[in-house]
């Protein structure tokens, strides 16, 4: 098997949220997809470990936010990394309430679906959850976050409770064939190999020093070794300590 082939199948990135007895929960999902129109009707696929999956099923609610192309990082790393039972992710983001009363985040986002659940089926270490759209809207012409987009920039993997992770070993000894490209000269080749990337062992993040970090005022060109002591990934806030050369 290939495990790179399901990288081939097409997701987005949206944060799903739900609220039950006055406590919140959310998380990134990449697993999201409308399976009627009439009524309209939206499945989710949530692991049975995480918060929100309990606060679903009790509350009978969820949202559903559509990230845009451009998020916020820090967001991204609370919802996707960090867990509802031990953050309040809600702090820092900004929420509004539809027909369910579940939170609906606005940050970062290019539109919202408020639902009800109206079935679930237990799918192995995913519960795939079924909710009738009660409400929704457009916030912005902004283009929508793509998973591709996502692990291609960023050059992540998906979090151990996603139902697209894979171990990173085993994608590690399969070869993909990739397209040919302009060889480049020996000058520029060694001045690229002197510039080496990073990768955070809390959620894969890489620092490029051939980018930088120019959210974080770190211009292009710098490489790993003069970043500030105080440099934290910006996904997941793992300190300098936490990388390791590739």
């Amino acid at each position: 098997m290939k495990y790179k082939a399901f990288y081939k199948l097409s997701y987005g990135l949206y944060i799903i949220a739900s609220e039950f007895e006055g406590k919140k929960a959310g998380y990134i999902g990449n697993t999201a997809f409308q399976v009627t129109s009439s009524p309209s009707q939206i499945a989710i696929s949530c692991h049975k470990k995480n918060a929100t999956a309990e606060f679903i099923l009790k509350s009978k609610t969820f949202s559903l936010s559509v990230l845009k192309k451009e998020s916020d990082t820090s967001i991204i790393g609370e919802f996707g990394f960090m867990s509802s039972k031990d953050t309040d992710k809600f702090r820092n983001v900004e929420t509004i309430t539809a027909i369910s009363g579940t939170p609906i985040v606005l940050s970062s986002s290019v539109a919202w679906f408020d639902c009800k659940v109206v079935n679930s089926i237990d799918v192995g270490s995913h519960i795939l959850i079924i909710g009738e759209v009660l409400d929704s809207d457009v916030l912005s012409g902004d283009e929508p976050l793509t998973y591709d987009y996502y692990r291609e920039k960023y050059k992540m993997l998906a979090p151990k409770n996603a139902p697209t992770y894979v171990e990173k070993e085993k994608l590690d000894n399969e070869t993909v064939t990739k397209p040919e490209v302009k060889s480049e000269s020996a000058a520029e080749v060694e001045s690229k190999s002197e510039l080496s990337t990073y990768t955070c062992s809390i959620c894969g993040f890489q620092y490029n020093p051939e980018e930088g970090d120019p959210a974080l005022g770190i211009p292009p060109g710098t490489p790993f070794e003069d970043l500030p002591e105080d440099y934290k990934c910006p996904i997941c806030n793992a300190g300098k300590d936490y990388f390791t050369k590739n």
